[in-house]
């Protein structure tokens, strides 16, 4: 490449980056130990009219009311998913309570602000009427449907129509034992089908019963398996996350630019390779050789069930319902992992569950046996209602040990009361076409079904 060509590279794209420099990179990046200390939470909501989930809002509504919100001095970070959910991410909390009560101080202004606007956030898994309808059209965007349309509709289901309970944990301390990043790893693929089971809260698409109790996850296990699975467990996690780094697929190789007519001039097109990972464009070059925002860019189009990113994100919990909803399962996890006592419980709790998790020559999560049987049936599996029952009272232990208050505590009890002990999830109170009032908002949430 010629001198001059080689300036305007760089000024577009950055400096290459080699096999064993990107090697190098994720092995560094994708655990940060210390001693646990960090909580937060990631939040994705539908929104939609109040009593008319069935109802789509236009896009021009939804920017206007996304710019009301971005002016509320919150303390998280607003973002907008591609078909409109709105994801609410905290800093992160030296500790469960102040996660807790940032996150629900800023909540309560979203909400405030939005029924000035008549509309409302609903927690649910799934949208259960409404079909895929993307509103962001991004290079990002327009080029990660392209992918995943290859490996049939789940993708645009997936980007438009689901909504979680994200939650951000401290990778662990160097050192082995309970509190140690490579316990905290195995613990997290271990429990993700006992949390997936509790919580599943999405058993409606297109105005119909799906057969799943988490409508999300089973959608999650349809995308392509190179952009969604887990890494082996069987290899130490640095290793085992680098290597399914570098091996994935990339999903798109960027232009110079988001946007035409950024300060490099003109954007250069997004192309969607097909057959090409990381570690092979490093080698071959590709269209342009990798640099290190490629590498960047690359991890975050990475999906599995619990991604390394410094910290753990643990990805695969439906939105919950009610105002409060999201405390419980971010509660419970918070104290499975960050109480010693808790997590040496939990951990031998869960270990038996290790031939369904991740069975030898089965797919990994989130397509192996157990998770696919959490998202279809939920706690009416024996095993995992047995071990949400273990995990759940573990978790109710520790919460005053870690400074837990008694509306925190409350939420919690109630919870594992009306779901876990009755080996049933808040998707079964859909199904049943009734609820109380208690786990839920709206109105139209009793109807679902009709």
């Amino acid at each position: 490449m010629p001198e001059g060509d080689c300036t305007t590279y760089r000024a577009k794209y950055g400096t290459a980056v080699s096999e064993s420099e990107a090697e190098a990179l994720v092995t560094g990046i994708c655990f940060k130990t210390g001693p646990p200390s960090i909580t937060g939470v990631e939040l994705e909501w539908l929104i939609h009219e109040p009593n008319r989930l069935h109802l789509p809002v236009s896009p021009a509504r939804l920017e206007a009311a996304y710019a009301a919100l971005r002016a509320l001095p919150l303390h998280s970070l607003i973002t907008v998913e591609p078909g409109g959910q709105l994801e609410l991410s905290s800093l992160p909390a030296a500790s469960l309570m102040e996660c807790v009560s940032a996150v629900s101080a800023d909540l309560s202004l979203v909400r405030d602000r939005l029924a000035t606007l008549d509309l409302t956030l609903t927690g649910l898994g799934a949208d259960p009427w409404r079909p895929p309808s993307r509103i962001l059209h991004r290079p990002r965007y327009d080029a990660m449907e392209s992918y995943l349309d290859r490996t049939g509709p789940a993708g645009r289901r997936m980007m438009c129509s689901t909504a979680s309970v994200q939650i951000c944990l401290d990778a662990g301390h160097e050192e082995p034992g309970p509190l140690g990043y490579g316990r905290r790893w195995r613990l997290a693929h271990l429990l993700g089908p006992v949390l997936v089971a509790a919580f599943a809260n999405s058993p409606v698409q297109d105005g119909r019963s799906t057969g799943w109790r988490s409508t999300r996850q089973a959608v999650w296990a349809s995308i392509d398996p190179g952009t969604s699975g887990a890494p082996s467990m069987d290899a130490e996690p640095r290793a085992a996350w680098t290597r399914h780094a570098l091996d994935a697929p990339v999903m798109f190789i960027r232009g110079s630019d988001d946007e035409p007519g950024g300060p490099n001039g003109p954007a250069a097109p997004w192309t969607v390779p097909e057959g090409l990972t990381f570690r092979t464009w490093t080698r071959s070059g590709g269209p342009r050789p990798p640099t290190r925002d490629d590498l960047d860019y690359h991890l975050t189009t990475l999906f599995p069930p619990v991604r390394p990113r410094g910290h753990l994100e643990l990805r695969m919990v439906d939105a919950q319902p009610g105002a409060d909803g999201w405390i419980v399962p971010l509660a419970v996890t918070s104290a499975l992992f960050d109480d010693p006592q808790a997590a040496e419980t939990a951990y031998r709790t869960l270990k038996p569950l290790a031939e369904r998790a991740c069975p030898p020559g089965a797919p990994a999560a989130p397509r192996s046996p157990l998770w696919l049987d959490a998202a279809r049936h939920g706690l009416a599996d024996p095993e995992l209602r047995e071990a949400a029952a273990a995990c759940f009272a573990a978790a109710a232990d520790a919460l005053p040990r870690m400074g837990a208050s008694a509306q925190v505590q409350a939420v919690v009890a109630a919870y594992a009361e009306r779901y876990v002990a009755r080996g049933r999830c808040p998707a079964d109170d859909l199904l049943d076409g009734h609820t109380d009032g208690h786990h839920y908002d709206h109105e139209h949430e009793k109807g679902i079904l009709r």
